[in-house]
């Protein structure tokens, strides 16, 4: 599966190797291109999941404020209701278009 915004893949790994969560494809650190993720100060925490980490999408002069977004340390009882380890996979908002 593909992460791809105006033509530019920003995210690429074969679909058994991402994470279905509430509708969000969640791609595995390793597939994220590097130079397209900017760290956000955004804070969130998910009532379920634990402490969000935002990003913002730079593809060439554009930078789209908090599109992708990832858990580093999820609560123990997130695994069990994911039914797996998701620590820094990466989901992403509605304009960057997820693809098989």
């Amino acid at each position: 599966m593909k992460a791809v915004i105006n033509g530019t893949v920003i995210a690429e790994a074969p679909k058994q190797d991402l994470i279905s969560i509430e509708g969000n494809w969640y791609f595995p650190p390793s597939s994220v291109k590097e130079g397209y993720l900017v760290e956000s100060a955004t804070p969130y925490t998910c009532p379920w999941k634990g402490e969000c980490q935002y990003f913002s999408v730079r593809v060439g002069d554009h930078l789209l404020q908090d599109r992708a977004w990832s858990y580093p340390t999820p609560y123990p009882t997130a695994f069990e209701r994911v039914g797996k380890d998701f620590s820094n996979y990466v989901a992403f908002w509605k304009e960057v278009q997820v693809t098989e």
